[in-house]
């Protein structure tokens, strides 16, 4: 499982024109891309939730646990893209919707259940993410 995390000062996730997710302008919060590979489980689901939780990146080197900020979560399988060959992405270490979707789930689920303030992205959907990257702040978390 990879999250690729972006401190933002706003953002916003659309699906055919309407917001389903957002962190309000001027509001310092963290935008989770997340990516699911073959052998994830649940438990590497709530550690990075636990980490991207007391990550200190916000300002004043405070973590969403410290400050209570926002997060938007938006599953992004492409962050499992083979691009080592030729001009044409190989997806082959992404996993399959229906093994991602529930991973996807439980990590939103586990973030909650540590006390954050969470919206997500519709899983599958062809989405338009739109943001303010503040720093910019833009990290990879991974086990």
């Amino acid at each position: 499982m990879r999250v690729l995390v972006q401190r933002v000062s706003s953002a916003s996730v659309s699906v055919d024109g309407e917001i389903v997710g957002a962190i309000a302008p001027e509001s310092q919060g963290l935008l989770a891309f997340v990516g699911v590979t073959h052998d994830d489980d649940a438990g590497k689901a709530r550690r990075l939730a636990e980490k991207l939780w007391q990550l200190r990146i916000l300002e004043d080197e405070k973590s969403a646990a410290d400050t209570n900020a926002p997060i938007l979560v938006v599953s992004q399988f492409t962050l499992y893209a083979d691009t080592v060959k030729g001009r044409r992405p190989s997806w082959n270490a992404a996993a399959p919707g229906a093994v991602a979707e529930p991973l996807v789930e439980t990590f939103v689920n586990d973030l909650r259940q540590l006390g954050a303030q969470v919206e997500a992205g519709v899983f599958g959907a062809h989405m338009q993410v739109e943001l303010v990257n503040d720093g910019p702040v833009t990290l990879l978390l991974e086990l």
